[in-house]
């Protein structure tokens, strides 16, 4: 029985523990900014992001209020140079309205396949219907590079 309860209790650390050392870091665009959505972490699938193979930024985030709608908008930076910038219907990323509480807010992106592998920077803000800022974060991401045969 013991060994039992060892191996329940490994398995919820890994469920619990796990996804949370592997989620990218996120760095608040304002640090004294009190913004109504907190960002917990953003999962990267595949990570590196391999060119010419679709890409899943998973953003895990609590709301402190209901959204019902609004914009993200997304810049991205190559050592600092802006190579790509979109603006995405919120409610398009995650289901509408947003309850207060936890949600996920999901994007996938496939990139050209001969986008050039290195260090990139996401910058990401979510506004309301109205314009009201809801969050802005920072964080970086790696493209590896292209896509072998064996990966098809």
């Amino acid at each position: 029985m013991a060994v039992f309860n060892l191996k329940a209790l490994i398995f919820m650390w890994i469920c619990l523990v796990v996804p949370s050392v592997l989620a990218k870091p996120v760095k608040y665009c304002d640090n004294k900014g009190n913004y109504p959505v907190k960002v917990k972490g953003v999962d990267i699938v595949p990570d590196p992001v391999k060119p010419g193979k679709e890409a899943v930024f998973s953003i895990s985030a609590y709301s402190v209020e209901a959204i019902s709608g609004g914009k993200v908008k997304i810049n991205v930076a190559y050592f600092g140079l802006p190579v790509h910038s979109q603006t995405i219907d919120l409610c398009s990323e995650t289901s509408c309205p947003v309850t207060a509480g936890d949600f996920v807010l999901s994007h996938s992106q496939t990139l050209p396949i001969f986008t050039p592998p290195g260090s990139y920077t996401l910058k990401m803000t979510m506004e309301s219907n109205n314009n009201h800022l809801l969050t802005c974060i920072k964080f970086d991401f790696s493209i590896g590079f292209g896509a072998s045969v064996s990966d098809s």
